[in-house]
C-alpha cells in the first residue's frame, strides 16, 4: 500500500527517505503532514531546546559510595547510588 518516498529536508537540504513503515505509523496516529526535517535535523533541533540537566553528588546511604543525582539531597531524605537503588527495588 505505502511506497518509500524521497523528501528534501527544510533545514539542511539533504534527501532522505520517508518508508513505508513511516507512513503507515504516520497513517495510524492521524498525522496529515509528511515530515520535513531528516533524522539528524530532528533530533538537533529536539535536543537545542533542551537544557543541560544540573547533577549533584551524594553519599550512597547504603554503600557509601559516591551517587551522581539529578537533584539536590537533602538532609532528611536516604540517597542512594544505582545499583543500590536497584536492589532496594528489586526487593519490594
Amino acid at each position: 500500500m505505502y511506497e518509500d518516498k524521497t523528501l528534501v529536508c527544510k533545514d539542511c537540504g539533504n534527501e532522505f527517505v520517508f518508508t513505508a513503515g513511516e507512513q503507515e505509523f504516520y497513517a495510524e496516529k492521524g498525522f496529515v503532514n509528511e515530515p520535513q526535517r531528516c533524522k539528524p535535523c530532528r533530533d538537533a533541533r529536539k535536543n537545542a531546546s533542551r537544557s543541560e540537566r544540573q547533577m549533584y553528588t551524594a553519599t550512597c546511604a547504603a554503600c557509601g559510595g559516591e551517587a551522581t543525582i539529578p537533584f539536590k539531597p537533602r538532609e532528611d531524605r536516604p540517597v542512594y547510588c544505582s545499583e543500590c537503588f536497584a536492589k532496594l527495588k528489586q526487593d519490594a
